[in-house]
């Protein structure tokens, strides 16, 4: 049995960097319909961390979630876009790993690029989302923390609306199952957004 993305991608027009995680989990896990919408996610603390300061200015402890229209007056303020990897997958267990998800149907990456012409940073949250980004650019996954340049189309691929390079990042996964503190973490992202410019450099 095989799912669906749930969401559209979300491409705000001035976006600078497209964040890709896998896909999402099941909808008994959401504390809201949006991306990475398990409140156990770190995710909207590390975005609440880097840009106000604050790792809980995204949550509302009163409902228990996440403020929805603050967090997509964000994105659209500092151009960051968001899409997952898979477009339809099949879960091997009955669970949210990455572990146990198979890709069926990858993500149209070029399609989404093509509808945000400012974009030319990538981003990946965890190993088997870089794994899918390397396989559709034909380039090499990186290491954490670090990027690689797509500077050739893969054979059989072009885009006449996309211009290279793309500058492709590997971070990491925001899950609380990846064994690493959420302040680690955000110095991980920290570094990717200077680089984007989305938050200014030190």
């Amino acid at each position: 049995m095989t799912e669906t993305h749930p969401f559209p991608p979300y491409l705000p027009e001035n976006a600078r960097v497209l964040i890709m995680g896998t896909f999402p989990p099941q909808p008994h896990r959401w504390a809201m319909e949006f991306y990475y919408p398990n409140r156990t996610n770190d995710f909207w603390r590390i975005i609440g961390l880097l840009i106000y300061g604050d790792k809980d200015y995204l949550y509302d402890p009163a409902t228990r979630s996440f403020n929805l229209p603050l967090i997509r007056e964000t994105l659209d303020r500092y151009g960051i876009a968001l899409h997952d990897t898979g477009r339809e997958v099949r879960r091997l267990k009955d669970n949210a790993s990455d572990k146990f998800l198979e890709i069926v149907t990858p993500v149209p990456l070029f399609d989404l690029l093509a509808q945000i012409p400012s974009c030319h940073t990538i981003a990946t949250t965890g190993e088997k989302a870089a794994g899918v980004i390397a396989t559709l650019t034909g380039t090499e996954p990186p290491r954490m923390g670090d990027h690689t340049l797509m500077t050739t189309w893969p054979i059989g691929e072009t885009h006449p609306d996309v211009s290279l390079p793309l500058d492709i990042w590997r971070m990491p996964s925001t899950s609380r199952a990846y064994p690493l503190a959420l302040e680690k973490k955000a110095e991980y992202y920290a570094t990717l957004f200077r680089h984007a410019g989305i938050i200014p450099e030190r």
